[in-house]
């Protein structure tokens, strides 16, 4: 991975759709109602260990189109990848798999989400573009309260929502 046996590192070994799938659970009367569609996108991280120095980050969306109150379509997505660290300190890893990783597969996640939602025969919607750094700082800020005042971890107020 380095040329130098202390070098940092940091390598992508792959980038994968790990989840994909469209709901139309009104499908075929909704499509009779003529109304703009409300759309809601919630957009969360997780990562996970694979091995000393290896994580699986994924980036889990879901899109949900509403008219007239009725669920349009649903799109749920997960788009992955495996990254490799050496010789960087922890709170840096910490940082690229909450900021950089991130910023790697988004653009991965917006094209197969607006992919799907074309396919399923709806003008295609993409994504805004996300602050990871503000993302990954609110969660440090979070993770800083819930430590201080020892609650429990509210795990959805991190998740980002975009507006429409």
């Amino acid at each position: 991975m380095a040329n130098e046996p202390n070098e940092p590192g940091f390598r992508i070994q792959r980038i994968y759709l790990k989840d994909l799938s469209l709901e139309q659970p009104n499908a075929p009367e909704i499509f009779l109602v003529i109304a703009e569609p409300q759309v809601q996108v919630e957009v969360d991280t997780a990562v996970k260990p694979l091995s000393e120095g290896i994580f699986e980050v994924a980036l889990i969306s879901t899109m949900t189109a509403r008219v007239e109150g009725k669920v349009l379509f649903l799109v749920e997505a997960g788009q992955a990848g495996i990254f490799e660290f050496s010789n960087i300190p922890p709170e840096q890893v910490d940082m690229m798999l909450g900021i950089s990783c991130p910023t790697i597969l988004y653009p991965y996640l917006r094209s197969n989400m607006a992919d799907i939602i074309g396919r399923a025969g709806f003008q295609p919607i993409h994504l805004n573009e996300i602050n990871f750094h503000g993302m990954y700082k609110h969660r440090m800020m979070q993770a800083q309260q819930a430590a201080a005042t020892k609650a429990g971890s509210n795990v959805d107020e991190s998740k980002i929502i975009l507006p429409n």
